[in-house]
């Protein structure tokens, strides 16, 4: 099995700066993920105040080494409720999104921190600047669901 890697190459530099979210091109999309893993933790949702709160339960095809999913291409043969993120649906999914990340960001009008990898140039400095949930998770196949509530974490930010 090949490392999860999230392509960047070839891109127009800064294209999230000029470009609105509904404009742009697949890879420019798939390439605003910033490797963080934190939307694939698992999240509870209270049902009174729809608060979010995120869990270190990770989806069973998160890879806690590199913080990428595994399986990405083909995530949905393996987790069929897995959301593909667009800029279609941006505005019902962004409330639980993580507050880093770059979709939401440009969603609300924010720009990208400078740790994220289109503008450091480098998929190691959201891991360094401690943003990402690698080597922290543990899997959903560990943990019973009705104890998710005692993994409750801050968002790593």
């Amino acid at each position: 099995m090949s490392t999860p890697k999230i392509d960047r190459d070839r891109l127009t530099a800064r294209f999230w700066e000029r470009k609105p979210l509904k404009k742009l091109t697949k890879p420019e999309w798939e390439a605003l993920c910033d490797g963080c893993g934190k939307c694939c933790l698992n999240k509870l949702e209270d049902e009174d105040t729809g608060a979010v709160a995120l869990t270190c339960v990770a989806c069973r095809m998160l890879d806690d080494e590199t913080g990428l999913c595994s399986q990405y291409p083909i995530r949905h043969q393996f987790v069929p409720e897995c959301i593909v993120l667009t800029p279609d649906n941006l505005d019902t999914h962004a409330y639980w999104m993580p507050q880093t990340c770059a979709y939401r960001l440009l969603w609300e009008g924010k720009p990208l921190f400078d740790w994220h990898p289109l503008v450091s140039g480098d998929p190691e400095t959201v891991h360094e600047a401690g943003v990402s949930v690698r080597d922290r998770t543990v899997s959903e196949f560990e943990v019973p669901i009705e104890e998710w509530e005692n993994y409750i974490i801050e968002e790593p930010s």
